[in-house]
């Protein structure tokens, strides 16, 4: 038994746990919300604008919690801070089923996002931080990689569910089915640290010999005080904006193949490719990250998103060609989760990481907040999604131009000394 011990740490038992657990959070609940769009809109006669400004609520809730979910999560029991977590959101997704006016969505997306925020954006990065000291970005890696390979049988799996059953059954199902599985998971792989296990955190005795080594490079870059000042911190948190921005178009996308004569049931099937898209693209921009750099990585996953919108706006009559487009766009999603965090070590370094990193990050909330909202809008007004696909190319123009000239700034502040 001690010989199985020793070459399986329980860390990657809590990994597994966290894939299962996050991954339902975001592929089973989170992402699957856009194919309820177009059947709820049309039942209830609500206009997409109007039912997609839940989602905007519950990313306001998001912002205001965020501070809030991390000194509960330091306090309190991981374990039990995630099954409420889990009731909280998975409940108020199925209490979307009994709604019959679009002011339901919007009172139960605050619950819906205060216990997202613990289970889809902090608890995945704060227990791997507690339980891995080695290989931690593999092991943020592997979780961003499992959502997508999730949403590739979450995507087809609700659509069906919603042609067969109805939206109402569908919420109740999904709802109940993430709670059922959420909880047992929590409750015998997830640990507060390792020391509940009576081991060291995983790679804890080999990082202490390589962190000689390192020395004070590991420290170094660009203060705070000087980051916030510069050109390239303005550039990288428009550049978070836009790719987030550009991403929540995700949520719209069943609503527009819908708009071009497509059933629920192909939606949901398409939909898993822009899944499939999310896992290549975490393995295949945190590859090119470390062989290529993260600043040519960056540009080839907008060039990627360029693509995909373009291929969907000319050539959504050929079926093929939309499974493509949906992959590729999927690809460039995923370089919230991989690309961002790189640009921000290679403009800035280490230094000061956390603070530059959750102020820029702004940029990804604000961003939700006004283009789910504004997408469905620009449909409601002009009854198409055209003019939307036109913005998002402009947008993607911009963050090019962005990152070239954040690099550019940032050796300029290099020149000057001010990374130290």
């Amino acid at each position: 038994m001690s010989q199985i011990k020793s070459k399986i740490h329980f860390a990657w038992f809590v990994l597994v746990g966290l894939c299962i657990i996050v991954g339902l959070g975001k592929a089973g609940l989170n992402n699957t919300a856009g194919l309820f769009i177009t059947p709820v809109s049309k039942d209830l006669d609500i206009g997409v604008g109007n039912l997609t400004l839940y989602l905007s609520i519950s990313s306001i809730v998001t912002m205001v919690f965020l501070p809030i979910g991390g000194r509960i999560l330091a306090k309190y029991d991981v374990r039990t801070v995630l099954i409420v977590a889990i009731l909280l959101q998975a409940g108020a997704f199925s209490m979307f089923g009994l709604m019959n006016s679009v002011w339901g969505w919007y009172i139960f997306s605050i619950p819906l996002a205060i216990g997202g925020v613990f289970i889809t954006v902090i608890a995945g990065p704060v227990v791997i931080n507690t339980w891995f000291k080695k290989r931690n970005g593999i092991a943020l890696g592997i979780l961003s990689a499992f959502g997508g390979v999730l949403g590739v049988f979450t995507q087809p799996i609700v659509g069906n569910l919603i042609t067969n059953l109805g939206w109402r059954t569908s919420y109740y199902a999904i709802g109940i089915a993430v709670i059922i599985i959420v909880i047992p998971t929590v409750l015998f792989l997830i640990r507060n640290s390792p020391k509940d296990k009576g081991l060291v955190q995983y790679g804890a005795e080999s990082v202490a010999e390589g962190e000689e080594s390192n020395g004070a490079s590991t420290n170094s870059g660009i203060t705070f005080k000087d980051a916030k000042k510069s050109l390239a911190f303005l550039l990288l948190a428009l550049f978070f904006f836009i790719i987030t921005a550009v991403s929540s178009f995700t949520i719209h996308i069943p609503t527009y193949l819908a708009n071009q004569g497509y059933d629920v049931k192909f939606t949901g099937n398409a939909m898993a490719a822009t899944a499939l898209g999310v896992f290549i693209g975490s393995l295949l921009f945190g590859y090119l990250t470390d062989r290529i750099g993260v600043k040519i990585t960056s540009l080839l996953a907008m060039l990627i998103g360029l693509l995909s919108i373009t291929m969907l706006l000319l050539f959504v009559d050929v079926v093929t060609l939309i499974i493509v487009a949906l992959v590729l766009f999927g690809c460039m999603t995923s370089s919230i989760g991989t690309i961002a965090p790189a640009l921000t070590t290679a403009m800035f370094g280490s230094r000061d990481y956390s603070q530059i990193y959750s102020t820029v990050s702004l940029g990804l909330a604000v961003a939700s907040v006004i283009a789910l909202p504004a997408y469905g809008y620009i449909f409601d007004f002009s009854g198409s999604y055209v003019p939307a696909f036109y913005i998002i190319i402009g947008m993607f123009v911009l963050n090019i131009l962005f990152v070239i000239l954040a690099f550019h700034n940032k050796e300029k502040m290099v020149q000057e000394g001010l990374w130290r």
